[in-house]
């Protein structure tokens, strides 16, 4: 895969010959590595997601094609606009917002500037960054993303549990300050009668397998995936590098004025939409090939005997 990009201004960065950006990572690439990306960050630089979102793509149609999987995000929130899901205290999560996760495309995603799906939600979302970018300042946000029509099985128990190599792959991408799984941090306010996912019969849809009535859980339990759909938040600090001049010390300890120059989005939050999508393509992805190695190897012995003969899982010849 090759970017041809000639689009490139590295005489905007000559301020950060001398100083650190706040909160950028040149002065902890400096201490580590002894050297100075001062031309955009170098590696820590979001340019770097390019590359992501290209082999991500790839992995999305395979697993499209193989599986029937789809994943789609959006953005929830910008700075103080968020998607007006309301909750009952009787209720973990909002009917409304399951329904859009359980719902929403990718096309109604798109055909909003903001990637925002509810149009009066998207509207202030533009109002309030293009404010910010008058202001010469920056927002935050969150992004929600779904992984639909998962293969059942995958994820490995203890260090590498599918919400946790999620998690991993989620905080890796530039910017991100938070992972919120399934009913996140608002399900601990709520006792196990009420969060429990009870299960219930599938025969008689035409498939031999267990499915939960409620999906507190996320679509992920043990780890491993349990073929219900699979969802999470993920949260983006508003971009570092801002266009106001901002009092700070230089390299050398001396105290100084930065005034920086250049392209500077105003929130990134929209353009994470599609890093997040692939990201949790290129997560799925590793986790079929190593579920398929395992079946492949499984199917070369006999079948394990000791489970009901009505439950076939995966790796287990029929």
């Amino acid at each position: 895969m090759l970017v041809q990009n000639k689009d490139q201004r590295p005489h905007d960065y000559t301020e950060t010959d001398l100083y650190p950006r706040p909160s950028h990572a040149d002065y902890t690439y400096l201490a580590k590595y002894g050297v100075k990306a001062s031309s955009g960050g170098g590696r820590a630089s979001a340019r770097e997601t390019i590359g992501r979102v290209a082999a991500g793509a790839i992995a999305e149609k395979y697993l499209k094609e193989a599986y029937g999987v789809e994943i789609v995000a959006f953005v929830g929130s910008v700075g103080p606009i968020a998607l007006p899901f309301s909750h009952e205290d009787d209720e973990v999560l909002g009917k409304e917002y399951l329904d859009l996760v359980k719902n929403v495309t990718r096309a109604e995603v798109d055909k909003e500037i903001t990637r925002c799906p509810d149009r009066a939600t998207s509207a202030k979302m533009e109002e309030t960054i293009r404010a910010a970018k008058a202001r010469n300042d920056s927002l935050g946000g969150t992004v929600t993303c779904v992984i639909r029509n998962c293969p059942l099985g995958l994820g490995e128990p203890c260090f590498d549990k599918l919400e946790a190599v999620l998690a991993h792959a989620m905080l890796s991408i530039p910017s991100t300050k938070g992972f919120e799984f399934g009913s996140g941090f608002r399900g601990t306010t709520f006792p196990g009668s009420q969060h429990n996912d009870p299960f219930t019969s599938d025969h008689g849809k035409g498939e031999n397998r267990l499915r939960t009535l409620t999906n507190w859980s996320g679509g992920v339990q043990g780890g491993i995936s349990n073929g219900e759909d699979i969802y999470f938040r993920v949260a983006f600090k508003p971009p570092a590098t801002i266009s106001q001049t901002q009092s700070t010390a230089q390299y050398d300890g001396t105290d100084g004025v930065l005034a920086t120059r250049g392209r500077h989005d105003p929130c990134v939050v929209p353009r994470a939409v599609p890093i997040v999508e692939t990201m949790a393509a290129i997560v799925i992805m590793d986790l079929v090939l190593q579920q398929n190695a395992r079946a492949h190897a499984a199917s070369l012995l006999a079948p394990v005997t000791s489970l009901p003969p009505t439950m076939v899982f995966p790796g287990q010849r029929k």
